[in-house]
């Protein structure tokens, strides 16, 4: 059995959790009652969310869903895109930029080209104007949208992160809950437990399902990632090298994600000699950053030594690559991780998506 730290909870500030809680619980009622009316769609609309504020590997689970699916199905993805510098609709093209759309449905796009991927912080307004495009979607995966329920998706995946259980949380600012872990098993088809340890035993799959409670017709999965190796950030090289070229070297992480320790404790799997320069999640990175990364890496004292970053923050860095210095950039790898199903699920969450969709769609051929 694999024990995680105690859930770090700010017990001062349990007052206004409970305030913050009583305002969802009436937001969600308004919705149940049909006070607040939701709207479908007639095609199916996949939403893959969580009820935790920070990273819980949602853009891997949605990269592997498009991986799944676009042999089959003309794929759209639709996010409000975060932090992004626009507002309104936009539809991605090979020419948008992160800043226009986001960071990760810019780095989707770029590893998916040929898919319709948009950003719209109003979700029907969004979903409306994909299903009017000449070659409308005919499968919408929904982008961190489990909290807006103003759209009524056809199937609901719901992300937890296995290093801060959700039954161990608050509500926010106690803790990072959105909302109540009752939401799991009011509006979840499934729940995928993510960034599990390779180690994991089957007394953790049930202790977590225990605790989870959902219903037997509820999906509950489980995965942790895959790396792909490096790949360089700015040169044209589509060799990828091995984890394996990492040994002896001195690495300067870079990271501007909700937590670096699933990768900090991979990169511990192949050099001891890791430096990290951790931002903030969706960190918007600026010269002055650009400056103190480079200084950091010319200060290692080594001949030995790259820059790592992960894949979404390689789709913010690349905007400075004027400014980035040559050799810096020579340095300069990420990271690209991929979704891989523990215990063997792999082919039953497969079935389970598609099952669905071959439902859905004669559902709505009628």
């Amino acid at each position: 059995m694999i024990e995680n730290p105690p859930v770090h909870i700010n017990k001062w500030l349990l007052p206004f959790s409970w305030l913050y809680g009583f305002v969802v619980s009436i937001r969600n009622k308004f919705f149940d009652w049909g006070i607040f009316k939701q709207e479908e769609f007639d095609v199916p609309v996949i939403c893959i969310g969580n009820i935790t504020v920070g990273g819980t590997g949602k853009t891997p689970h949605t990269e592997y869903l498009v991986h799944l699916l676009k042999k089959q199905y003309r794929i759209g993805v639709l996010s409000r895109g975060y932090k992004r510098k626009t507002s309104g609709f936009l539809l991605a093209t090979d020419t948008t930029t992160s800043k226009e759309i986001g960071d990760e449905p810019f780095q989707i796009k770029q590893k998916f080209p040929d898919i319709i991927v948009a950003v719209d912080e109003k979700r029907r307004r969004g979903i409306k104007q994909l299903l009017s495009l000449q070659c409308p979607p005919e499968v919408i995966l929904l982008d961190d949208a489990f909290q807006h329920r103003y759209v009524k998706p056809s199937y609901t995946i719901v992300l937890s992160d296995y290093n801060r259980p959700v039954y161990e949380d608050k509500l926010l600012p106690a803790g990072r809950l959105r909302e109540s872990t009752k939401a799991l098993r009011k509006r979840a088809d499934m729940v995928i437990v993510t960034k599990c340890p390779n180690e994991i035993q089957p007394i953790d799959f049930r202790i977590i399902s225990h605790h989870m409670n959902l219903f037997p017709y509820q999906g509950l999965f489980f995965t942790t990632f895959g790396y792909q190796g490096l790949r360089s950030v700015f040169t044209d090289e589509e060799a990828i090298l091995p984890l394996e070229s990492l040994s002896g070297k001195h690495i300067l992480l870079v990271t501007g994600i909700a937590s670096p320790k699933t990768i900090q404790e991979k990169l511990s799997e192949y050099t001891k000699t890791v430096e990290t320069i951790a931002y903030p999640d969706h960190h918007d990175f600026s010269t002055k950053d650009i400056n103190h990364i480079t200084e950091a890496f010319r200060n290692i004292k080594s001949d030995n030594k790259l820059i790592l970053i992960t894949e979404k923050d390689a789709s913010r860095l690349i905007l400075f690559k004027d400014q980035i210095d040559e050799d810096v950039k020579q340095c300069l790898y990420y990271l690209p991780i991929e979704v891989v199903f523990i215990d063997n699920d792999q082919e039953k969450f497969n079935r389970n998506i598609l099952k669905h969709l071959r439902a859905a769609t004669k559902i709505w051929l009628r």
